[in-house]
């Protein structure tokens, strides 16, 4: 079960990578535009990518 959960954090690292990676610049101006929401907005865009990940998680096992 930890093997799993390293691997998986790890994945996320790379996944996370990729954006600022291959397009800085769109990076950086998203991430000034997601700095101008307000807290609920971000909270919940949060909230959405976790049931998203989750709904994706249960359909690929």
């Amino acid at each position: 079960m930890w093997h799993d959960l390293w691997v998986a954090l790890c994945l996320v690292l790379v996944i996370e990578g990729i954006l600022p990676f291959i397009s800085p610049r769109s990076w950086r101006e998203a991430a000034q535009l997601m700095a101008q929401f307000d807290d609920r907005s971000l909270r919940l865009a949060g909230l959405f990518s976790m049931l998203v990940g989750i709904l994706i998680l249960y359909l690929v096992n």
